[in-house]
């Protein structure tokens, strides 16, 4: 791929044409908001003047209900040789294109699996991607060379290709983006009407919980409304499954011993149903979970202290495989939790114990 035209410069456009042009891709840049376009060139993403002739491939990263016909205009006036689409939906902007009667030989519909909670050009970066699934949903009539372009995209952006069926794609996605964000959403919207007092117990959990339901509400209703019927099946079975634990949770509370039996084994089940779900998680870079043991290391909130624990965790030649930071409310400190090899963590922690740093168990 030598040159590539990116139509749209949200996070998702710009992120990808950020990891291009860091590749030696030429890229054009098109955005309904021209100064948006401005604003992802000056990151370094490419340029905003239009190409002399066909470019290799065209990425349209506009929302699903623009997708048919961004492309179909695109394609009108012979923008590139080879389209596709970067839209969390696929089945839907598929059918529009066959209505429009698209040549779909010269297309194919995929679908990064990443984001942010921050959406528009400043929130890009060119590692956006880099060891995420990244789905391609080709039909049929979907050229090879097209395909081998698009998984040319996707090395280029590091990330890892997934193939799938447009409408097993958008039912995966309903289960694990699309209503984790109503769900998220759901359990932050209770924190509105909270006391102050029950806020400033809110830890690591709740954070968890609650982090993406600060991305963008206009962003959501318009992959929402693109993928409507698979996610409320989904929020129906999560409904029956809420009555449950309602009514065990009430039976719990019940001084009835058989009542307060079933209750409980209600509440269990539930709670093992989420750790047989939990372990189906892909670990890092894809690959199967690992089991990893927690150092937690207490912090304060000065500069350079994080990098001095990554600093002094590499002298004593351990990987940190994942990290979080659980703060501390009402002061200014908090708690690295290090997450590295169950085999290292005994060494890590006496390492940082010397160094000076108080590990918590």
């Amino acid at each position: 791929m030598r040159t590539a035209l990116v139509i749209g410069t949200g996070l998702i456009g710009t992120s990808i044409a950020l990891a291009l042009t860091s590749r030696g891709v030429r890229v054009h840049l098109q955005d309904h908001d021209p100064e948006q376009a401005m604003t992802a060139a000056a990151l370094g993403a490419g340029d905003t003047s239009p190409a002399e002739e066909p470019v290799d491939l065209a990425v349209v990263a506009v929302p699903p209900a623009h997708v048919a016909a961004t492309l179909a205009a695109a394609d009108a006036r012979g923008a590139a040789g080879a389209y596709l689409d970067v839209a969390s939906v696929k089945g839907g902007p598929r059918r529009e294109l066959v209505a429009a009667g698209f040549d779909l030989s010269r297309y194919v519909g995929t679908h990064p699996m990443s984001g942010r909670e921050r959406s528009g050009p400043l929130a890009a970066t060119a590692d956006l991607f880099e060891g995420r699934a990244w789905a391609l949903t080709p039909t049929p009539e979907t050229d090879t060379e097209v395909l081998n372009l698009a998984l040319e995209l996707v090395a280029l952006c590091r990330a890892v290709p997934v193939v799938m069926d447009a409408d097993a794609h958008d039912r995966a996605v309903a289960l694990v983006s699309h209503t984790p964000q109503l769900l998220s959403s759901l359990v932050a919207a209770r924190l509105t009407a909270a006391e102050e007092s029950a806020v400033r117990l809110c830890g690591q959990g709740i954070r968890d919980v609650t982090r993406i339901a600060a991305s963008d509400p206009a962003m959501w209703i318009d992959i929402l409304s693109a993928n409507p019927g698979p996610v409320a099946d989904i929020l129906a079975e999560v409904a029956e499954d809420l009555d449950a634990t309602v009514r065990a949770l009430r039976a719990l509370a019940s001084p009835d011993t058989e009542e307060h039996a079933d209750g409980a084994a209600g509440v269990a089940s539930l709670l093992r149903r989420g750790n047989a779900g939990r372990q189906r998680v892909p670990g890092k870079h894809g690959a199967a979970p690992a089991a990893y043991e927690t150092v937690a290391v207490l912090i304060t909130d000065r500069p350079g202290e994080l990098a001095r624990i990554f600093a002094d965790a590499g002298v004593a030649g351990v990987n940190v495989e994942d990290v979080r930071i659980e703060h501390a409310t009402g002061q200014q400190a908090g708690l690295v939790q290090l997450m590295v090899d169950p085999q290292a963590a005994p060494g890590l922690s006496a390492a940082l114990r010397e160094r000076g740093w108080s590990i918590r168990k």
